[in-house]
């Protein structure tokens, strides 16, 4: 038998949390297949098959081991089984999931992945009847008949998930490692920084107007979609040039100053929020930040992100527009010194050269470290920041183009 231990993820972690097994106990795993994922307390990481073998898993999901402790064993002595087998078990189960995966026909639903039985899809068509406000009962979440008959007799009510209406059900859950974390520096940061926030609002014309003419060309060219983070990114990365205090830190008693932007982008995952960090912003160009942008946010997603993209930056950018926030006082990430949140674009009546009209208005919040940063510091970086973006030809200079010709 070879003994797979939990691996060594960081000096100061003791214990990770079993996410899944990824082959189950029993079945045979070749050599470096994935066999679990854990969970540290920074973020999540695959553990491999060491030998070709039959795998006897000694834990269960959701619990907690200790570092270096035996998670599993391989029998490599065990014979591999036949591939007929493992095409006529595949077979089935892909038949199986023919079976179950009928999607329903529902075309006001058409952008939601629906399944449902066919009597069921009839009287949802029928009736026209509000998916999202049906509990589905059936294998692999389906919707059945009585399902349908269920949200048409209680018009107006919907019980929460997986539960019926009238309930007085209470749950409780094991925090997750990654939750305890973001809970414990949440708390540190309220109680350790001295935090205020500043406002400003920016219009995003500009930009919305450089992205609609330019975005196909850019796509074709890079390979990648422009969006806004580019812009912020860069935007941020002068900035912090300009100002160091914002892109410092205090340690012990002295001030840590950095001669470069590492910027920390806040992704929202089921597991909690991460904030994996793009190295050297300053040295990036705009196809450059949007596609380290798609990458860790597509690590972020699949539970891939390593301890390292999640070390270090000095500043952090989160976008809570994206979920439909129109302004919020985001909570530093430390041991850095600010924050900057991003916010929903609306439109908003302005006064421009004495009229009234209507542009697409950001709220911008920078949240930081009175210790550190005072307010004259932030408040100039944050008109910084504004400046440059409802201007984007300076991000190419970091001063209007004209003067940068003229020298002046």
């Amino acid at each position: 038998m070879i003994d797979i231990k939990v691996p060594t993820v960081g000096e100061s972690i003791s214990e990770v949390t079993l996410l899944k097994w990824t082959r189950q106990n029993g079945q045979y795993v070749e050599r470096d297949e994935v066999i679990a994922e854990l969970e540290s307390e920074k973020a999540t990481f695959e553990v491999n098959a060491e030998k070709a073998g039959v795998l006897k898993t000694l834990a269960n999901a959701g619990d907690t081991i200790l570092i270096g402790s035996i998670l599993a064993q391989i029998d490599e002595t065990a014979a591999k089984p036949e591939k007929s087998t493992d095409n006529s078990q595949q077979t089935t189960e892909k038949k199986e999931e023919k079976k179950v995966e009928q999607p329903a026909v529902d075309s006001r639903q058409s952008t939601v992945d629906v399944k449902a039985t066919p009597v069921a899809s009839a009287i949802i068509t029928d009736k026209k009847v509000d998916v999202k406000s049906i509990e589905p009962s059936g294998y692999n979440g389906k919707i059945l008949k009585n399902d349908v008959l269920d949200a048409l007799s209680n018009p107006g009510k919907k019980a929460f998930a997986g539960a019926e209406l009238n309930t007085r059900n209470i749950r409780k859950e094991k925090m997750s490692n990654l939750r305890k974390t973001i809970s414990r520096r949440l708390v540190e940061a309220k109680n350790t920084t001295a935090m205020l926030t500043t406002f400003n609002e920016v219009d995003m014309g500009a930009i919305m107007e450089i992205r609609a003419k330019n975005k196909d060309k850019f796509k074709e060219t890079h390979g990648v979609n422009l969006g806004f983070m580019s812009f912020f990114a860069k935007a941020c990365a002068i900035a912090l040039s300009e100002w160091p205090t914002v892109n410092a830190y205090i340690e012990a008693d002295e001030l840590v100053y950095h001669d470069y932007a590492d910027i920390s982008i806040a992704v929202s995952t089921p597991r909690g929020l991460t904030v994996p960090v793009m190295r050297n912003v300053e040295s990036m160009s705009m196809a450059d930040v949007e596609r380290t942008v798609g990458v860790l946010a597509a690590k972020a997603r699949d539970s891939k992100l390593t301890a390292d993209d999640l070390t270090g930056g000095t500043f952090t950018i989160t976008n809570g527009g994206v979920f439909g926030s129109l302004m919020s006082t985001p909570i530093i990430n430390i041991p850095q010194s600010a924050i900057l949140g991003m916010h929903k674009i609306q439109d908003r009546p302005m006064a421009v050269n004495g009229k009234v009209e209507i542009r697409p208005m950001m709220y911008l919040a920078l949240s930081y470290d009175h210790r550190i940063i005072d307010g004259r510091e932030s408040v100039s970086f944050l008109v910084r920041v504004k400046e440059l973006l409802e201007n984007p030809a300076l991000l190419l200079f970091g001063k209007d183009p004209v003067k940068a010709l003229l020298e002046l």
